[in-house]
């Protein structure tokens, strides 16, 4: 018998071991996409310098990710993407290689070139192209969630041992195993796995277990408390409108239910039981503190963004060129930005750190890539969303025309994967809000590219993929 014979040919034991092997070879593709989401409960210390940056354990299983990938596409010759999904992922290929070619400095350029390209471009199609099934969305979803409950209870035993990041002078500020250095870290774990577990809590697949959804609300309700401590505005605003949204696209009656029991859930956290509830009070209000008193680090904030959008305004087609805005933000700054940032405590002894992002990714894109990089990165996001809400209405209703007669009427890639739409709808939301407070940077960055493969998975329709040979057969 060949090696290549297929299962059906087999038997007796040879038969039975290629059975229960079977769907391990066939979930094989995905250990490199879960192991980039659970790597990011590693320690910040782990991560490498290189010529490129600090390079973590999770940015190593993305790359593997990337090959693995290219390299099943060339030994099975699958399905490339799609022609929609090419321009969707690929539209800002062009304007990175622009601002980098127009660089003041290409060769500085270079490793920031390769960073966005693994976010947004490279390891979003890989996980596009690796993903199988709505099973498989629902496993790296799923994945999501654990690392924020990982990250969330590290959290909060940092601030209930007071063993946290500096904050007013106490060290309790949660953030998880990214430290202090990157404090935006364990928030952005968190709100994505809140938005997740929700998503699927509220509108779970028809054929998943019955613990799936208590299981799912819990794990949305515990991490409010994370999510609080990490007194990260940006990350409250954000996962604020993406719930949201998961509630509006849930319905009117579950969207009510919902918002009562968070509303109490957060009254009975901060109100009840004292949670931080001063230091929440000062951090809340400084969200709107904009022009009578804000914090230093609104002050500063506000100087980056005004020293992004001069660059703009100098370079308004391609930008200074990436990794540039460091080397040209004092000559568009006023006097008021501060010389860095103070970071202490989570194990990390006092430092200052320089501001070398204006803390908002769409004003560093138009600072460094210009109109046309800028255009072409949020536009890709854009179509993604605008995609993803057309895919989420036309399952339902194709899913409301099906009842109606009594029988499914919906297309191969679509039955059965109407929960994984709210669920990307979400993450995109969240990302698209907090990057009016955030950009690229630090470990959990790798996590974003997660975010949009999911996204991309469910906007752009992959067609069925072609399963190993002897899977099909020997799992039926």
């Amino acid at each position: 018998m060949s090696a290549g014979a297929p299962a059906s040919a087999l038997s007796g034991p040879w038969r039975t071991a290629v059975r229960s092997w079977a769907p391990a070879v066939h979930r094989a593709p995905l250990l490199p996409a879960t192991a980039t989401v659970v790597l990011l409960c590693a320690p910040a210390g782990s991560a490498e310098v290189t010529a490129f940056g600090k390079v973590t354990p999770a940015d190593v299983a993305s790359a593997v990710l990337v090959v693995c990938c290219a390299l099943r596409l060339l030994r099975h010759r699958a399905r490339p993407l799609s022609r929609t999904a090419a321009l969707v992922l690929g539209a800002p290929v062009a304007g990175l290689a622009l601002a980098t070619v127009t660089s003041g400095d290409p060769a500085a350029s270079l490793p920031g070139l390769v960073r966005h390209l693994q976010i947004f471009v490279l390891v979003p199609a890989a996980l596009l192209l690796t993903l199988r099934s709505a099973r498989d969305f629902r496993v790296m979803a799923g994945s999501l969630v654990l690392l924020a409950l990982v990250q969330g209870a590290i959290g909060v035993h940092q601030y209930l041992t007071a063993t946290g990041a500096s904050y007013m002078g106490h060290d309790i500020r949660a953030v998880g195993t990214f430290g202090p250095l990157d404090v935006m870290g364990m928030a952005t774990v968190v709100g994505y796995g809140l938005t997740a577990a929700l998503a699927l809590g509220l509108a779970p697949a028809a054929d998943a277990p019955g613990w799936v959804r208590p299981a799912a609300l819990c794990s949305a309700a515990a991490l409010v408390l994370p999510l609080t401590l990490s007194f990260s505005r940006g990350a409250w605003i954000a996962t604020a409108v993406a719930v949201g949204v998961v509630l509006l696209l849930a319905g009117p009656r579950v969207a009510a239910g919902a918002l009562a029991v968070l509303v109490a859930l957060a009254v009975v956290l901060v109100g009840g039981a004292g949670v931080g509830s001063a230091l929440l009070g000062e951090r809340l209000a400084s969200i709107t503190a904009v022009s009578d008193a804000p914090d230093r680090s609104v002050t500063d904030r506000y100087t980056l963004w005004a020293a992004a959008a001069g660059m703009w305004h100098d370079h308004p087609l391609t930008g200074v060129g990436l990794k540039e805005f460091p080397v040209h933000r004092d000559g568009h700054a006023s006097l008021g930005l501060s010389s860095g940032g103070d970071t202490a405590g989570a194990g990390v002894a006092f430092r200052r750190e320089p501001l070398l992002s204006p803390h908002n990714m769409y004003l560093l894109a138009l600072g460094e890539q210009g109109l046309i990089g800028a255009t072409a990165l949020v536009g890709s996001w854009a179509a993604l969303l605008v995609c993803g809400l057309r895919r989420l209405w036309r399952v339902r209703r194709r899913a409301v025309a099906g009842r109606r007669v009594g029988a499914p009427d919906c297309g191969p890639a679509d039955c059965g994967t109407a929960d994984c739409g709210p669920v990307a709808i979400g993450l995109l939301v969240w990302q698209a809000v907090d990057f009016l407070s955030s950009d690229i940077g630090g470990p959990s960055t790798v996590l974003s590219a997660v975010l949009f493969g999911l996204a991309g998975w469910w906007a752009l329709e992959p067609g069925p993929v072609p399963e190993p040979e002897g899977v099909g057969t020997a799992t039926r």
